[in-house]
């Protein structure tokens, strides 16, 4: 059976809650917002199918996949889709192609209470609410259950998802089903539902009202400056740059991400999923052609499933085959993982003792101007000292 030790042998998949033939997998909430899956040994027969389909005991490793991926930068021509997703709108296109056909689509969205989950839709119409980067683990629940349902009753299925999401659900259906299509995102990192649970919490306190809407990747101001945007109930606005935001300043800076996104074991070039999305930062360096700043996807095919799925949307987007190595120094994240901050620990458990608004402040604001002089010279006696290193 299953017993997690190391939370960093973990991604919360739930593969196995969806594997287990006897229902006795609890997903328990830690102190930090993440679940993990606990045994009801009384219940457990010991069959061995969650550790079989867990994606950190078994690495999955996709059958015929490409040993490097074709890269491209795209987007959709339709400047709807294109505006209202976080960069191109490539999946849009992806998805209306399997929707055509008649398949089903999942991905992750939000609920009536904006807890970020997987779900499925069946029209162009609902697609919208798979759009957009929703930072924030999303919950699985049964989809990968529902997902083989679907592949055994000979539907197309297009499951989209972080890349150790689609290990799981590979590890969980353990058959080459032909109409299964998957996409991953190039993932920085998922952060703690607590900890945007707090965000959301205090929004509506400043504000005085329920929150209607979030749009963590809205750009009213362009791709590269993109705005975290936020509705609420009694009409009133928010709108910050992602730099300015203080839930986007605690993700970019690494503070509440899962333990086993900092080493995490799907970083890599060789991918779990058919084709992989994200955002093409730094495209305007090399190929300023491709950039008017109203968003261009990065677009892996990392299978002929991938290929398949770029044929098929040639008509709907714009795109072109660009340098690899030039897509991952603007996006690192394809193949490394973030470093753990040295705050970490003492960020959760001061979120856990004290009053957001104050934890925000003491690990969100900017430096002062002290604090910056004694980084600074840190980083000068730490330069200094490995040059006296390397001349000894």
């Amino acid at each position: 059976m299953i017993n997690i030790i190391d939370k960093k042998k973990c991604s919360g998949c739930k593969a196995c809650y969806n594997i287990c033939p006897r229902s006795c997998i609890e997903m328990i909430v830690d102190s930090e917002g993440f679940w993990y899956p606990k045994v009801n040994e009384s219940s457990c027969v010991d069959c061995g199918l969650c550790e079989t389909v867990c994606p950190e005991i078994n690495i999955y490793s996709k059958k015929r996949a490409y040993e490097i991926p074709t890269c491209y930068a795209a987007w959709n021509k339709d400047e709807n889709s294109r505006k209202n997703s976080s960069s191109g709108g490539v999946f849009t296109s992806i998805a209306q192609w399997i929707i055509s056909n008649g398949g089903v689509v999942f991905g992750a969205g939000y609920d009536e209470t904006l807890k970020v989950i997987h779900s499925e839709v069946h029209t162009n119409e609902e697609l919208a609410a798979l759009r957009g980067s929703k930072y924030v683990q999303s919950d699985i629940n049964d989809t990968y259950n529902s997902a083989k349902k679907y592949l055994e009753a000979g539907k197309k299925v297009l499951f989209t998802g972080t890349p150790c999401q689609i290990a799981g659900l590979y590890n969980f259906i353990s058959k080459d089903y032909a109409q299964l299509y998957t996409c991953d995102i190039v993932c920085h990192g998922v952060p703690s539902p607590l900890v945007f649970k707090k965000y959301k919490n205090n929004m509506e306190k400043l504000h005085d009202s329920k929150i209607k809407s979030i749009n963590f990747r809205n750009k009213k101001q362009g791709w590269k400056s993109y705005c975290v945007a936020i509705e609420f109930q009694n009409d009133r606005k928010y709108s910050k740059t992602f730099v300015n935001d203080v839930y986007m300043k605690g993700f970019l800076r690494n503070y509440y991400l899962r333990p086993s996104c900092y080493s995490c074991s799907y970083a890599k070039i060789n991918r779990a999923s058919d084709v992989t999305l994200g955002d093409f930062w730094g495209i305007a360096s090399k190929y300023p052609e491709l950039d008017d700043d109203c968003g261009t996807s990065l677009l892996l095919i990392n299978s002929d499933k991938g290929k398949t799925m770029l044929d098929a949307c040639i008509g709907s987007i714009v795109f072109k085959e660009c340098d690899l190595d030039h897509a991952i120094k603007g996006n690192p994240s394809i193949i490394s993982s973030v470093k753990v901050p040295r705050g970490r620990e003492k960020f959760f458990k001061d979120l856990n003792s004290s009053d957001f608004d104050f934890v925000i402040k003491r690990y969100m604001s900017s430096p002062t101007w002290m604090q910056r002089k004694i980084i600074f010279s840190k980083r000068v006696f730490r330069f200094i000292k490995r040059k006296m290193g390397c001349e000894l």
